[in-house]
């Protein structure tokens, strides 16, 4: 069984847990997630199976778009509302004008910190592991980019914020530093993710169903999504039937320099299926990342 199950994470378990639970109740070996979510949050979180787990890599590296409550006038030493409250602070009534320059920071392309408690490895070991032994080291800035930042929603210390954004961005560091921009401190209350590259909760499978499911084998199939939806976004560069064999054997190919300087590209045959994934060098010459397709 190859493809990608796109599934709607609860709260509580990690993507790890997730994973597990996947492959104990469909009896697969291959099965990967596409980016973490953390256990309180909900949403999102397409599974690549089989075949599929070779191009999780590529569906990772795909904008997220986010539904956040940000809890105004608590900080706490997670970020979230699992942590500690570190600082309370009595939440002045904002205008609608404040609280749109504040939110203003956090728009366009710029440098964030992770927070300790994240998955992000330094020196071999996980933040939060660290974290939870007391300790706190520097981590590097790295460049995320917000394309999309709306206030939906406001009560008295609440926000309730619509978030697209590039992979890697911390949702829980936006609300913690969104408290500090207004002076009055914040932290991520609740998270749902409602995009992960072209996979929307449209088509996402609650994972209370999935035993159910189970035992359905041909809907199961039907629920999948193909290699080709899951690397839509990527340019597309069709080859001939002769080319075609060269790319499943991993033999350079030639003559493609219009497509140089443009990144990773989806390589298809002459059928639109996926057989590689690619880069064109100035020469014009195909460099592959991942051979997809076996000859």
């Amino acid at each position: 069984m190859d493809g990608i199950l796109v599934l709607d994470k609860p709260p509580g378990p990690t993507s790890f847990d997730v994973v597990r639970r996947v492959r104990t109740v469909l009896r697969l070996k291959k099965v990967g997630h596409t980016g973490t979510l953390d256990p309180a949050a909900t949403g999102v979180l397409p599974l690549c199976l089989g075949d599929a787990t070779r191009v999780a890599g590529y569906v990772t590296e795909r904008d997220k778009a986010y539904e956040a409550l940000v809890r105004l006038g608590e900080e706490t030493d997670t970020q979230d509302a699992t942590g500690k409250v570190l600082a309370s602070a009595p939440v002045p009534a904002f205008s609608p004008a404040e609280l749109e320059a504040a939110l203003d920071r956090f728009r366009g392309t710029f440098l964030q910190v992770p927070p300790m408690y994240s998955a992000v490895k330094v020196q071999g070991k996980r933040l939060y592991e660290l974290a939870r032994e007391g300790k706190e080291v520097e981590r590097a800035a790295r460049e995320v980019t917000v394309h999309r930042l709306c206030l939906v929603d406001r009560g008295a210390e609440q926000l309730r914020l619509e978030v697209h954004c590039s992979k890697g961005f911390f949702v829980r560091t936006l609300a913690h530093e969104l408290g500090r921009a207004l002076g009055c401190g914040a932290h991520l209350q609740a998270l749902r993710r409602t995009r992960s590259g072209p996979f929307t909760l449209s088509q996402a499978l609650p994972l209370q169903q999935l035993e159910a499911l189970a035992a359905d084998r041909a809907g199961l199939a039907a629920r999948l999504v193909s290699v080709e939806v899951a690397l839509c976004e990527l340019p597309e560069l069709r080859v001939g039937p002769a080319d075609a064999e060269r790319v499943r054997h991993g033999v350079p190919v030639e003559g493609h320099g219009w497509y140089a300087g443009m990144g990773k590209l989806r390589v298809t045959g002459p059928d639109g299926k996926v057989l590689a994934v690619a880069e064109v060098d100035a020469s014009g010459r195909l460099r592959f990342s991942r051979v997809l397709v076996q000859p």
